[in-house]
Parts: C-alpha cells; sequence; structure tokens
C-alpha cells in the first residue's frame, strides 16, 4: 500500500465540504456568489447553508473579502486556519490585515499576519510589534531590510522609516547599497532622494550614478572619475557592462583604459570579461574569441559554452571545435553532435558515427537530426510510468481537484489553474502522476503537460504530445495545405494547448496570434475574444502559416523561424554565402528563435511518428542550404 500525502492543507485533500455523491448545481452557486457579492450577512448565510457545491468556500471568500468586520472575527480566521496556503487564503486574509490596520487593532493584526510581498502590510505589522513592546534591534533590523531596497516603498511606510532613521539604524553603507540598487536595475528617480542621504563629498557619485544609468557611454568619460575611488569604480565597471551592448568599440577602448586606473578584483574583472564574451559572441564580433577565451573556466557556465560552440561554428572551427569539447564531460546534446560533426569534417568518420550514435538515441532534435544522418529508425522512447488507480481515485475525489474541475467547468481558468497549481505542488511525485491523469482525461492537456515536467515524466510520450484538437487540425491544415503535424508542433510549442493562454505580446489562443496578424491573415477585423476560440484560432493561425511558408519559397524551417520572429528579420538573419541549414538553425541569433525552430520541429517529429507515419522530417535538412 503506498503512502498517500495527508499532510497538506486542509483545503487540498482532507477536508471533506460537500457531499461527494450530490449533483452539482452550478446555477446554485452562481446564485449563492451573487448574494454573497451584494446581499446583506445574513443573505449570505442562508445561500451558503443550503449550498452543496465544491466551490462553495469560494461563496465564502466573496463575502470575507468583502466585509471583513471584527464582529465576525472567529468566522473569518477559522475559515483562513482551514484554507491556509491554498489560492483561497490570501485575497481573504488581505481585506482582513488591511481591515484590522485600519481599526488599529493591534494583536489581532500580528496575530493574523503572514510573511508577504506587500511593503505596507509589513510595515504596519512592524510598526505594531514596536509598539507592543518587541525588541527594538530584532524589528529595526528588519526595517533595514525592507528599506534598502532599489524601489520607492509605500507612504505607510514612512513613519516607521522615520523612526529607524532617528535611532541610528540607518548607516552610510545602507545608503550606498540602496543608491546602488536604485541606480543598477532599479527606479532611477529615486537617486535624487537617496543623494540627499549621503554624506557631502558622495554626493556627486548619485550623479554620476544616474548619468551613466541613462547614458552608459558616459562611462567612457574618465575625466568624470575625480578621486578615482572604489565607489567610483563600481560605476565605471557598471556603465562599462551596459556599454557593451550598445558601442562595442566604445566600451573595448574603455575597458583598456578603465582596467589601470581602478584596482578592480579578480572577481570584478571576470564579470568584465563574462558580460563582454557573451555580447561581443551574440553579435559575432571579430573579437568574440579573444573575449570568450579570457573568461575563467569557473565562469564558463552553459550559457558561455554554447557561445563558445555558436561563434567557432560561425568560423566553421572544425579544429576548434574538437579541441575545446572533446574530453569534456556533461555535453549537452548539441554539444555531442557538432562535436561529432567537427570528426566528420577532419575525416574521423568512425568517431563521428559513434557519438551521433548515442545522441541518436534520445527523443530531441539532435536526436532525430543524428537518426537522420545514420538512417536509423525513430524511437520515440514512450515509457510511461505505471499509476497507481487507488491513488488516482484518491486524488480524483480530493476537495482541491474538485474546485479545479468546477472552475474549469465554469469557465474560470485562471483560478482554476491556481488550484490545479496548489494541488500539485504540494503533492508527491506518485500523486501528480495521477492527477496527470485526471487532467488528461478531461483534455487540461497544459496542466498534464506542466505537471509531468515537474516530475519529469519525459517518457511519458502520448499524455505529453496529445493530440488535441486533433480533427480541427487535420481540417484547417488541409484546407492551409500544409502538414498538419507541423501545425499541431507550433500549437505544441506556443501554448501547450491551452485555448485561452495570452502573451505579454497580447498573442492570444492555441496558436498564439496578435490580434493584427489574426486581421491581416482574416482580411478583415476579428474580435479578440474569438481568439480564444479553438476553431477561429487554430483556422486563422494555419492559414498565417501557409503565408510564410509561400513568402519563404516553400521552405518550412524559415517559416517557423518567421512565425517566432517575424518575416523581415528572418530575411536579414540569411547569409550572403549559402550553408546548411542545421548550421544555419544553430547560428540564428535571438536564443528564443533558436531554440523555438529546433522544439517544433522535434515537436513535429513526434507527431509525424504518432501518426504512423515513416520517414525522419529532420532528414531534408541534411541537405539543404540557406542563403547565398
Amino acid at each position: 500500500m503506498k503512502k498517500y500525502l495527508l499532510n497538506v492543507a486542509a483545503a487540498a485533500f482532507i477536508f471533506p465540504l460537500y457531499s461527494a455523491g450530490a449533483s452539482i448545481d452550478n446555477d446554485a452557486f452562481l446564485d449563492a456568489e451573487k448574494k454573497a457579492r451584494y446581499g446583506s450577512y445574513q443573505d449570505f448565510k442562508e445561500a451558503v447553508s443550503g449550498l452543496n457545491h465544491p466551490l462553495k468556500p469560494y461563496v465564502e471568500k466573496t463575502y470575507w473579502q468583502r466585509n471583513p468586520n471584527f464582529k465576525y472575527q472567529a468566522e473569518i480566521e477559522d475559515y483562513l486556519t482551514v484554507y491556509q496556503h491554498t489560492p483561497l487564503e490570501w485575497p481573504v486574509r488581505k481585506a482582513w490585515l488591511e481591515y484590522l490596520k485600519d481599526k488599529n487593532k493591534k494583536a489581532a493584526y500580528i496575530r493574523n499576519y503572514r510573511q508577504t510581498s506587500n511593503a505596507e502590510l509589513t510595515c504596519a505589522y512592524l510598526d505594531f510589534q514596536l509598539d507592543l513592546g518587541a525588541p527594538e534591534k530584532a524589528i529595526f533590523n528588519q526595517v533595514t531590510d525592507l528599506w534598502a531596497v532599489g524601489k520607492s516603498q509605500p507612504n505607510e511606510c514612512d513613519a516607521l522609516f522615520s523612526q529607524w532613521r532617528k535611532k541610528g539604524y540607518m548607516k552610510e553603507e545602507t545608503v550606498w547599497q540602496r543608491v546602488t540598487l536604485a541606480a543598477q536595475g532599479g527606479t532611477q528617480s529615486l537617486l535624487p532622494y537617496l543623494k540627499t542621504l549621503l554624506p557631502k563629498n558622495e554626493r556627486y557619485l548619485a550623479d554620476l550614478y544616474l548619468k551613466v544609468r541613462r547614458d552608459p557611454s558616459a562611462a567612457a568619460g574618465l575625466y568624470r572619475y575625480k578621486n578615482k575611488s572604489a565607489k567610483e569604480g563600481e560605476i565605471a565597471l557598471y556603465g562599462v557592462k551596459r556599454l557593451i551592448w550598445r558601442d562595442k568599440e566604445l566600451a573595448l577602448k574603455a575597458w583598456e583604459k578603465l582596467e589601470k586606473i581602478f584596482n578592480y578584483s579578480e572577481a570584478s574583472k571576470a564579470d568584465v570579461y563574462y558580460t563582454f564574451a557573451l555580447s561581443l559572441a551574440s553579435s559575432g564580433h571579430k573579437q568574440a574569441s579573444f573575449w570568450l577565451n579570457k573568461v575563467p573556466k569557473d565562469r564558463q557556465d552553459k550559457k558561455l559554452i554554447q557561445w563558445q560552440l555558436g561563434n567557432m561554428l560561425k568560423t566553421q572551427d572544425w579544429e576548434g571545435i574538437a579541441a575545446f569539447f572533446t574530453g569534456k564531460e556533461d555535453l549537452s546534446l548539441g554539444q555531442q553532435y557538432w562535436l561529432a560533426y567537427s570528426y566528420a569534417k577532419r575525416g574521423e568518420q568512425q568517431k563521428a558515427d559513434d557519438i551521433w550514435k548515442k545522441v541518436a538515441a534520445n527523443r530531441d532534435y539532435y536526436g532525430f537530426l543524428a537518426a537522420a544522418r545514420l538512417g536509423l529508425p525513430i524511437d520515440l522512447n514512450n515509457h510511461p510510468l505505471a499509476v497507481d488507480q487507488k491513488l488516482v481515485d484518491k486524488v480524483s475525489n480530493a476537495p482541491g481537484f474538485k474546485r479545479a474541475k468546477a472552475l474549469y467547468d465554469i469557465e474560470r481558468f485562471t483560478s482554476a489553474r491556481r488550484e490545479w497549481n496548489y494541488l500539485t505542488d504540494t503533492s508527491s511525485a506518485d500523486e501528480k502522476l495521477a492527477a496527470s491523469i485526471l487532467s488528461t482525461d478531461l483534455g487540461w492537456h497544459d496542466s498534464t503537460i506542466f505537471t509531468l515536467a515537474k516530475i519529469k515524466a519525459w517518457d511519458n510520450v502520448e499524455q505529453r504530445f496529445p493530440f488535441a484538437y486533433q480533427d480541427v487540425f487535420e481540417r484547417y491544415s488541409k484546407r492551409s495545405k500544409i502538414d498538419p503535424a507541423w501545425s499541431i508542433a507550433i500549437a505544441r510549442r506556443e501554448s501547450s494547448f491551452a485555448p485561452d493562454a495570452r502573451s505579454h505580446a497580447n498573442a492570444r489562443g492555441l496558436m498564439q496570434l496578435l490580434p493584427s496578424t489574426a486581421e491581416y491573415v482574416n482580411k478583415g477585423s476579428v474580435s479578440s475574444n474569438r481568439l480564444y476560440q479553438p476553431k477561429t484560432n487554430i483556422r486563422l493561425g494555419t492559414s498565417y502559416l501557409q503565408y510564410l511558408k509561400k513568402k519563404n519559397h516553400g521552405n518550412e524551417v524559415l517559416a517557423t523561424a518567421s512565425y517566432n520572429a517575424g518575416y523581415h528579420r528572418i530575411k536579414r538573419w540569411l547569409p550572403d554565402e549559402a550553408i546548411p541549414a542545421e548550421l544555419w538553425v544553430e547560428l540564428i541569433p535571438y536564443r528564443e528563435t533558436r531554440d523555438y525552430v529546433k522544439n517544433v520541429f522535434a515537436y513535429r517529429q513526434v507527431y509525424h511518428t504518432r501518426m504512423g507515419r515513416e520517414g525522419n522530417i529532420l532528414a531534408p535538412l541534411l541537405e539543404m542550404k540557406m542563403g547565398g
């Protein structure tokens, strides 16, 4: 008998809140919620007393969030105890704390406070503790941490900060720490105020930091460093590391002089070498190799080593790749693939084939490429983990799961995912696996994909690569004369099949279409909300793929890259002299697009094989040329 996770918060697994056998009446829930939102306490209590629904706690949340009152203290605090750590807790706790603060209920506030990133609530907590006699030093040390940040804190903290300052806790080093944080990525408008807190002989440093923040080229003006002090050196270091991304030649010249003026530590120099190497390598600068080789071995992380590889691939330095990667441990599949490629270019075919054979055993872009090189069949390595059905039944009866399902049913997807994430985050690996079975059965494909990733169940291939909306993809792919495996792979990469997905750039739906793109493809206006409808999104997404394929003269590699980065940008990335397609993919300047193309083609191969088709769709890349 497996041990089940029974010590998670009440709402996730162990408090039966309604009769599991009863049918779920969503209309009753929505009516009760409306009464909780707009009605009296009596209306609310009558609404919940007869409600037998998994979302009953959401009705209670609605009322307590809108109506915190000391006369309901026992009920509110019981609710917070039962739903502690769940998605239901914080909206009610925040409203309750704000009420207690406004009513000056200090002891109750301290008892109900929980650690939060909300500075206003934290300041009230520390202030109330001081008022009730907490040790001053312990409280003011926490105030120091709250004050020394790179942004403005709420006005409600001013009185506490004033006490802290009067008691002598605002040290010169603390002020300088905040100046640095505000200048280096924080709120630069804070610097004029912080300047007034510096000693008079150091106030010019805040001005210098602000100048360098606004214009990194100011760091190259050596005349600005009047005293050659360590703090001036810190500002110069910050500026030159920003300048290398804007004006490489000026940054290189400036560093040559700054290194002689200031006595930088080896660690500080290594930071500069690392930043310069990344910037120069990512832009193909002629000095990239020099700076890549200057970075100490202990700073050569995966990102830098990848750029080292990219730099040598750009010059087709097969000897250099062989020398750099031979004998290195923990090489990525990509590094192994290109090491083998370099051996083949050097005439060491057997060495190359031996490595490619190992790489080909992986369900991965490089694995599929290596299989194509060796003429090996595709093996998806579908070896799903065994699932205990009793555990599936247990999770299916957990109130947390039932709440997630009920929220999905009424299309409150954000709240549903919060419940799902809480349920899985507080579960054992076996329970996560059991939960993934339930989400698969219910068609919550994105939840399945992310849950299996949490437990690294990479070989549950059928679950991780579902045929979501298959009939719709096949219908519109056929209409657009494109491969349905391609369009499905795009959606798998873009949204993990979440129909309500929305990016920071406002791309929407399964295939993540911008409203402007949708209107262009549709040759007419499209409601943004319609992009969340799978049929509309897939119809327009497949039409857009057809358009990009045509624009790229039938080249689906370029069309895939264009889908991510834009057609006009891709045109600029094509070299004057033709190079192998697999090499071009590896040298795509944007990491996001580079990884995107690899992922889409790997996913496309998975779907191609799952559809019962023969062949390796990456094989054409071995003969394809880009540019020229």
